[in-house]
């Protein structure tokens, strides 16, 4: 069928299986449904404006990395209080502009970036809400250029900078802040290191339970990998498996919202170059 398509056309072209892409999606929100998790479909996996519009039509929110996708996360059809704002290189323009479309979280990297998102929230007149992204300083297992949670990664704040951020959390007058977020690696298929993700995240909630702090949400971020050797009996993630993993390892306290943002799980397999 392929071979039939490509006739008169020049290479290189993807193609895009819409059903498989619906099917896998509609299995990773029904199985984080089963525990009231909530999904942000990571747009760096792709941003083709039709997969954006069949993604953002069943009701998932957005994980962005840029000013250009927040603005193409809300004009095919992801809500403003759905939309995360992630990356280590936001400009004051792009923070600015997310702050008057009204998202939902900055996924902050560094002290100074909190300090800039206050003074700009300050001048607008608002409340930006934010999740520290801390470094767990832990292996993912998986190749070195795609690790982003040990120390020696560029990603995240260490634990020695949230003691410094718990301290003058209270100066940030128009910051709200929501949780944390984590983000170890990419292509990780072995539920041992969701596992381990889970148990240091609970040390460092009941950190923050000592000095008497429960926060509203955690985002444990993406990193599911998925099976490039077998591509037609594994054509869509375990995601039950995935989901199963934080809900029996990781200890949510009452109330708390749990976000996870996965991207090349949901659409790799159902892209072909």
């Amino acid at each position: 069928e392929l071979v039939h398509l490509m006739e008169n056309r020049e290479t290189p072209v993807y193609f895009y299986d819409m059903t498989l892409l619906a099917d896998t999606l509609d299995k990773a929100i029904a199985s984080a449904g089963q525990y009231g998790y909530r999904l942000h479909y990571a747009m760096k996996a792709n941003h083709n404006e039709k997969i954006l519009q069949t993604v953002s039509i069943r009701g998932m929110g957005a994980d962005c990395v840029s000013g250009n996708e927040v603005r193409a996360a809300l004009e095919n059809g992801f809500r403003p209080g759905d939309i995360v704002f992630s990356g280590v290189g936001k400009t004051d323009r792009e923070i600015k502009f997310a702050l008057k479309a009204g998202i939902f979280a900055f996924n902050c990297e560094s002290l100074q970036e909190v300090e800039i998102i206050n003074q700009l929230a300050e001048k607008m007149e608002v409340r930006a809400g934010i999740f520290l992204r801390l470094n767990p300083d832990m292996d993912a297992h998986t190749h070195d250029k795609i690790t982003t949670g040990r120390a020696e990664n560029k990603f995240g704040l260490p634990m020695e900078q949230m003691q410094s951020f718990l301290h003058h959390r209270k100066d940030f007058k128009n910051i709200e802040w929501l949780g944390l977020h984590f983000h170890i690696g990419s292509q990780i298929t072995d539920m041992a290191v969701f596992k381990d993700l889970c148990q240091r995240i609970n040390e460092i909630q009941d950190l923050l339970e000592t000095k008497g702090i429960l926060l509203p949400h955690l985002n444990v971020g993406g990193g599911l990998g998925i099976d490039y050797e077998n591509l037609e009996t594994g054509r869509i993630t375990d995601f039950g498996l995935y989901f199963e993993t934080f809900y029996h390892n990781l200890k949510l306290r009452a109330g708390q919202q749990l976000h996870f943002e996965p991207g090349r799980s949901l659409v790799a397999q159902s892209g072909i170059l």
